[in-house]
């Protein structure tokens, strides 16, 4: 069974991997919530989590900028598991032996996906984009509220 999860892990990886060398450019390999719940079973590391919404500039400012660099890419890649999560999202998640679903139908600016919330841990005030890092028992290690550049996000790893 475990050589099977290693198996699929590799695959899902590599897939995120294959996309980016076919341009030639480095990649971030994101996970979803599944695939981490999976590879923490497998190897546990810490995990860096960033939650953005569509109407953020910051968010995408820092998909574009800060999760581009080389060097935030290789860190990342080989210290850290990833996620990024639409935060207005109305998709179920199943993460660590637990189905998080929406009540919403249709994505709306405000209304917050329950995984989002719990992790934020910002029911009534959510600011974006959010980083969270996680140790590899899933203690909060940092939470941040706010656009980190390349710098600023190096320093924290």
């Amino acid at each position: 069974m475990k050589l099977l999860q290693y198996i699929c892990i590799a695959i899902l990886l590599m897939t995120g991997s294959l996309q980016a060398q076919e341009r030639n450019e480095p990649a971030v390999n994101w996970l979803s919530f599944e695939q981490l719940s999976d590879s923490l079973t497998v190897r546990p590391k810490p995990v860096l989590i960033f939650f953005h919404t569509d109407w953020c500039s910051y968010c995408k400012k820092m998909l574009g900028e800060t999760f581009k660099d080389p060097k935030v890419i290789e860190k990342l890649n080989s210290e850290y598991y990833a996620v990024e999560f639409d935060a207005e999202s109305v998709d179920t998640v199943r993460f660590d032996g637990e189905i998080y679903a929406s009540e919403l139908k249709s994505k709306r600016t405000g209304k917050y996906h329950p995984l989002a919330s719990i992790l934020m841990g910002s029911k009534n005030r959510a600011v974006f984009p959010t980083t969270i890092i996680l140790d590899t028992d899933f203690s909060m290690k940092f939470k941040k509220f706010n656009y980190l550049s390349i710098k600023q996000l190096l320093n924290i790893l």
